[in-house]
């Protein structure tokens, strides 16, 4: 785990400056598989809030599954290292608003329920409880279920030599490299800043048994084969929600 300090030291690839607030969780993401899929505009934009701009890339949008277990340590337990630890699920596409291109969750699927509970009361976003299993087998094999029985996910995957950061302007960049996400809650939208050095990616072999995660948030994903992506594991910083007041214009926000 890299300390706080020295992630906030590597700042010269941000697209914008780091927020002016302090950061109120430390997390370590490990062995991340990105699943991407090119798919209409039309069938995601009717599921992406009307005040968020859909971000595409040449002309296309795109939806991403990512496995990955994490560490997780709230700023303001005064402890080191990891307080919990968890696997987690994400389905997601790609937004924009302000200049600030960013993410927003269809789902998330995470195997604590203190995790769920925590994330749904503070970053407002939609996370379910799942039995998730990720066990290190000629790769990994990365198992998840819903409690509620309404999606599932299982794929084995291995990442392939050699690591490298994405080119500018590349789609493997313009899929990694975010640095904010978006969520809605009543009738507002949020934006909650993240920091990490860029990512270190690796192709990846995977073949995906089981995956309802997109059908559950209303999505079909097309017949293509995804683009798999693979990164060992990144440090990353976060910062509390804040109100975009769109009223005010896309920059102007609020806590």
């Amino acid at each position: 785990m890299t300390s706080p300090s020295e992630v906030l030291r590597i700042v010269g690839h941000r697209p914008w400056p780091l927020p002016t607030g302090p950061w109120v969780m430390s997390q370590v993401w490990y062995d991340v598989l990105f699943a991407h899929w090119p798919i209409s505009c039309s069938v995601v934009r009717p599921l992406v809030p009307a005040g968020l701009l859909l971000d595409t890339f040449e002309g296309e949008a795109w939806v991403s599954i990512t496995p990955f277990h994490m560490d997780l340590r709230p700023r303001a337990i005064p402890v080191k290292g990891s307080v919990m630890h968890f696997p987690e699920l994400n389905c997601r596409t790609y937004v924009v608003l302000g200049g600030k291109p960013g993410i927003y969750f269809f789902s998330l699927d995470a195997g604590s329920r203190l995790a769920v509970w925590g994330a749904r009361m503070f970053y407002r976003l939609p996370y379910h409880k799942a039995e998730m299993r990720v066990r290190k087998e000629d790769g990994f094999h990365y198992s998840a279920r819903r409690v509620d029985g309404a999606a599932s996910f299982e794929a084995q995957y291995a990442p392939l030599p050699p690591i490298q950061q994405a080119l500018p302007g590349s789609l493997q960049h313009w899929l990694t490299e975010r640095y904010c996400l978006y969520t809605q809650s009543g009738k507002h939208i949020y934006r909650g800043e993240i920091h990490h050095a860029p990512w270190p990616l690796q192709e990846a072999i995977c073949e995906i048994r089981q995956n309802s995660i997109a059908a559950a948030a209303g999505l079909q994903l097309p017949e293509t084969n995804p683009l798999f992506q693979f990164a060992r594991q990144l440090d990353v910083l976060i910062w509390p929600l804040h109100r975009i007041k769109q009223e005010l214009g896309p920059l102007a926000e609020s806590t």
